[in-house]
């Protein structure tokens, strides 16, 4: 089947990527302004980015954007033309302080891929407050999104039990929204994306044969499958509903012969033309002829189309939308900070509903003898003690300012297959329900 194509090389830009310090919020510097004029700026502290809850009714969550939020924090750089528009925001000496900003900190995280759970400790940042509280906006708008994203595209490509799913929802969302979402999508085990952008920076594979206008170009729905296999081979894609299905899948064969690759179906009762189709492609000789849908797929659609004969899945709107929940909720918290007697201690925030638990984090995934998870465990001030059978969570990204966690995008897609495959069975389910494992804070 001549759908996908192989996989795109990352090729370095022509030009330097832009700088990422203005993807930030106005307090942010306001913030940091105070704090220098009151010498606190450069009190040594803890972030953490975590969340509070899962979406309502998910089993569980899936971290991504780790690799974006890595670049973001390398290209964080206020240049000449960048202190400029900031002249009218904070004062001279502020300004002169970002100019030479540079992060020199350490960051721990969960990998990419991850699964996660309420109050799993996802980003570690340690550094002055100064070169931490800056990152907290572009940080927290990677990983929302990128998550919301892996998050949806995981429960899609668990209900389509090792049927290919394809990410085909860039006309939904804004441009440079749509390549991180097929990026994360690949993460979550999506096949292909129909975004070249993705194939280009992160050498995710990307598939597309045609839509409804090029049929509608030619003459004739013949004349249109002719053009499209004598251009791509008899293992394309025949789009077959722009007018009657059962006619469009016989001139199909008729063109493209038994071998043909493929069909797609982006309209009505999926599951009974599924059917139909399969009957008719096989009455036709071409038992090989693979079937793809498409139309607003969700995960309870994919699940609801299980017992039909279908291949393949192309998702759209409710992967970019994240499936009803386009954040994750996260927050980037001070959990930790130095006192004036140059001590640690631990700092919280208690109001009502968005409690954070002060303390630097450490983390583990409690798992039975025979590999199942049983709990995620965030030791306070401490590494919880592994029992022999857990798996630690947090590894280092960053060392004293420099990017040590980066690796190919394949393995957080590995990654995400193996820690989705050691989660108790309930996380199969579709159903609404609580977290499929709860999360154990130890004191120190």
């Amino acid at each position: 089947m001549r759908w996908a194509h192989t996989l795109g090389a990352v090729t370095a830009p022509a030009t330097p990527l832009p700088s990422t310090a203005l993807l930030t919020d106005h307090y942010e510097l306001t913030m940091l302004e105070a704090a220098l004029q009151s010498g606190t700026a450069h009190r040594r502290s803890v972030f953490e980015l975590f969340p509070r809850r899962l979406p309502e009714g998910r089993r569980y969550g899936v971290v991504a954007g780790v690799g974006r939020a890595l670049d973001a924090i390398e290209r964080f750089r206020f240049d000449d033309e960048t202190i400029s528009l900031l002249e009218d925001v904070v004062d001279r000496p502020t300004l002169d302080w970002l100019a030479g900003y540079r992060f020199s900190g350490d960051v721990w995280g969960y990998p990419e891929g991850e699964a996660y759970f309420p109050y799993s400790p996802l980003l570690i940042v340690e550094s002055s407050f100064a070169e931490a509280v800056l990152l907290e906006t572009v940080l927290l708008s990677i990983y929302n999104h990128d998550s919301a994203i892996a998050s949806a595209a995981s429960r899609m490509t668990l209900a389509a039990r090792h049927r290919p799913c394809i990410e085909m929802g860039s006309r939904r969302t804004h441009e440079e929204a749509a390549v991180a979402c097929a990026r994360a999508a690949y993460v979550a085990g999506f096949a292909t994306s129909s975004n070249l952008a993705a194939r280009q920076r992160y050498g995710v594979p990307t598939a597309g044969t045609s839509a409804h206008s090029f049929t509608l170009l030619h003459d004739t729905e013949e004349q249109a499958f002719r053009a499209q296999v004598h251009a791509l081979g008899k293992g394309t894609t025949l789009l077959v509903d722009t007018y009657d299905v059962a006619e469009a899948v016989r001139l199909g064969v008729e063109v493209a012969g038994p071998g043909l690759g493929a069909v797609r179906l982006d309209s009505g009762d999926l599951g009974v033309l599924a059917e139909e189709v399969r009957a008719q492609l096989d009455s036709l000789g071409a038992t090989g002829t693979r079937i793809i849908v498409t139309s607003d797929l969700d995960e309870f659609a994919i699940a609801a189309l299980g017992s039909a004969p279908v291949d393949g899945y192309g998702v759209g709107t409710q992967l970019v939308t994240g499936s009803g929940h386009p954040t994750c909720g996260f927050v980037y918290k001070l959990v930790a900070r130095e006192d004036d007697a140059g001590t640690m201690i631990s700092v919280a925030k208690r109001s009502t509903d968005k409690i954070s638990i002060g303390g630097r984090k450490y983390a583990l995934r409690r798992r039975s003898a025979a590999g199942v998870a049983e709990a995620e465990v965030v030791g306070i001030g401490r590494p919880p003690v592994d029992d022999g059978d857990d798996r630690p969570l947090l590894v280092q990204l960053v060392h004293d300012g420099e990017v040590v966690g980066r690796e190919p995008l394949t393995d957080a897609r590995a990654r995400h297959a193996s820690s989705r495959a050691e989660l108790p069975p309930a996380a199969q389910q579709m159903s609404r329900g609580e977290p499929v494992i709860p999360t154990i804070h130890l004191e120190d």
